[in-house]
């Protein structure tokens, strides 16, 4: 009886030894999962950066519009904007129904997406859309893509006017705007001012025209 009991607690104890040998090996397994830290270290923690709910596939920035309206602004004419009044571009290197402006451009010159239909107010050139590489469709006018200025925080703001020599405000017509129609006229307010006050200013603006 002695002799079976000490067996019962010899294979007591040893059933319990690898118990505890196994427990020991699952917390250092889950303990060495990852990579390995330095004492005194913090664990590096692994996030996930939602993406911009205004960005394209390709990484474009972008907005969108179902209103592509003409307004006057001040000092500079009729242009062409959103829905929200912001002032929309064209690019000198695109072509018709065709945008050259991806990439980083589409990042500050943020493609004008059609929110469904889009509708026009006050033009005097067809608006239409065009298919990005993206897949994404872009409003165009009179054939040309439109865009936004990231420059622009606030409606009526033209900051892009005339940017790096290859942007341009649209007017009603399609049409890039000009940069010397805000000036000319100004300009031509001087000339005409010193017309008047001398013979000399007379001269000179009789050798104007061959300039």
């Amino acid at each position: 009886m002695s002799r079976h009991r000490i067996a019962l607690a010899m294979a007591s104890g040893v059933a319990s030894t690898l118990l505890l040998a196994a427990c020991g090996s699952s917390t250092d397994n889950s303990a060495n999962t990852g990579a390995a830290v330095a004492p005194g270290a913090t664990a590096p923690v692994e996030t996930t950066t939602p993406a911009d709910a205004g960005t394209s596939d390709s990484g474009a920035s972008m907005v969108s519009t179902n209103m592509v309206m003409a307004k006057e602004m001040s000092g500079m004419g009729t242009v062409v904007t959103d829905a929200k009044g912001f002032t929309l571009y064209r690019y000198a290197k695109d072509q018709v129904n065709m945008s050259m402006c991806t990439g980083s451009c589409a990042q500050t010159w943020m493609p004008v997406m059609a929110d469904g239909t889009p509708q026009a107010m006050g033009l005097t050139a067809k608006i239409g859309t065009v298919t990005r590489d993206d897949g994404m469709k872009q409003i165009t006018l009179a054939g040309w893509p439109l865009y936004r200025y990231m420059g622009d925080t606030k409606a009526g703001d033209m900051n892009g006017q005339g940017k790096n020599g290859t942007w341009n405000a649209v007017t009603p017509a399609g049409k890039m705007m000009a940069m010397s129609s805000g000036t000319s006229s100004s300009s031509g307010t001087k000339s005409g001012s010193s017309g008047t006050g001398s013979g000399s200013g007379g001269s000179s603006m009789s050798g104007m025209p061959g300039m």
